[in-house]
């Protein structure tokens, strides 16, 4: 990047920040900030190791700096202005969350585009919500556009704030779905039967919530795929399976014909074939409903992150602070471009032109000197693919 695009840049982000007003993190004051400022040459230079008082007002200090990129950390300090972690005496952190669109098993890097990515980014993210709601029952969520790839989700709900690595590791297990067995996922109930002497074991595959009612939703969505399948197709469609042969085949078919409403209540143990069938779909649900989290910023206690309503500096997007209920009507790549850049065009010099999706528009832009809407271009010389026009 020329100095005149880094020197623009500075100044259209000063711009921003005039005009916009930043609301602090919780507990801003025991908190670790750094930034990333508009330096001269490739590498990446990170101011760290800064307390909100070294700063001074914030507002007043992103309009001084006009910081490329503004992080704080998700630990707490009783000094977080302290230049090594063990000085800063850690206190507690928030439990982040950080999907990225270039790391999801969906996204294929070089055919999907940015907007494809960040919406499948969106279904990860409804996906990591209903286990952080629904499975650990957390109530105090900050949903966050990191203004680049994907999503931030900040936990602070008190009984999590203090938990060290390995019990972070244990959530992050949980909803990667690492390591589960579907014995895991069944309850054994002894029961006594009518004429027996001794009494046997029920196993039930557990169906109100958790890793078990996602397997079972898959599990009968096939079952119920298959009964209406006509008998030859069904026999066919079981023996696709590893390890089902014809006889198998014929007793799996039968077992599910004649006790659908037991394995609708989770009784997956009626017949051996079935349970064995069964336990094929844990690796399924784990596989299209885990949530594909970035492992380390969830168990990195002293983690910084993207401050919500600052600049990201690789794409000139705002980062967003998100409601719940925001999340299915909320595009990026509208609801993010920033107003400061709209409203007016100015000229750029690209060098990597083609296709971009922004402010509800598709532009295709031909490499040289370009008359953009300002949010296209801010973009382009964020990505490294145009230049200011030279005065």
């Amino acid at each position: 990047m020329e100095e005149r695009t880094r020197a623009y840049l500075r100044g259209r982000f000063r711009d921003h920040y005039r005009r916009t007003e930043i609301t602090p993190p919780p507990a801003a004051n025991e908190r670790e900030w750094g930034y990333i400022p508009w330096t001269e040459g490739p590498d990446t230079t990170m101011v760290r190791h800064r307390s909100l008082l070294e700063l001074g007002d914030l507002s007043e200090f992103l309009v001084r700096k006009r910081p490329q990129h503004v992080y704080f950390s998700a630990g707490r300090f009783r000094d977080p202005g302290a230049s090594s972690m063990h000085e800063k005496e850690w206190q507690s952190a928030d439990l982040v969350f950080d999907l990225d669109a270039d790391h999801l098993p969906s996204v294929t890097l070089g055919e999907d585009s940015y907007g494809e990515m960040l919406a499948k980014c969106q279904d990860a993210l409804r996906r990591l919500l209903e286990f952080l709601e629904n499975d650990f029952a957390f109530e105090d969520l900050e949903i966050v556009f990191s203004g680049g790839r994907g999503y931030h989700v900040h936990v602070r709900d008190e009984n999590v704030l203090h938990l060290e690595r390995e019990h972070r590791r244990e959530i992050v297990d949980y909803v990667r779905g690492i390591g589960l067995e579907f014995d895991d996922l069944i309850e054994t109930e002894t029961v006594a039967g009518l004429g027996r002497k001794t009494p046997t074991e029920r196993r039930t595959l557990r169906t109100e919530g958790g890793w078990g009612a996602r397997t079972h939703d898959h599990f009968m969505a096939f079952v119920d795929e298959l009964l209406d399948l006509e008998e030859d197709a069904a026999l066919e469609r079981l023996q696709s399976f590893d390890g089902i042969g014809e006889g198998k085949a014929e007793a799996t078919l039968n077992a599910a014909r004649n006790n659908r409403e037991q394995l609708e209540a989770g009784n997956v143990t009626v017949h051996t074939a079935v349970a064995q069938l069964a336990e094929r779909f844990t690796s399924l649900a784990v596989e299209r409903d885990n949530a594909p989290i970035d492992e380390p910023v969830t168990t990195d206690t002293n983690r910084l992150i993207r401050l919500p309503g600052s600049l990201h500096g690789g794409s000139g997007l705002q980062t967003v602070r998100l409601e719940r209920d925001e999340i299915a009507d909320f595009d990026p790549l509208v609801d993010a471009v920033p107003e400061t850049f709209e409203g007016h065009e100015i000229t750029v010099d690209v060098s990597d032109g083609g296709v971009v999706e922004l402010g509800g528009d598709s532009f295709t832009v031909a490499e040289g000197d370009q008359s953009l809407p300002e949010y296209v271009a801010v973009f382009l010389m964020a990505r490294g693919r145009a230049e200011k026009e030279k005065e």
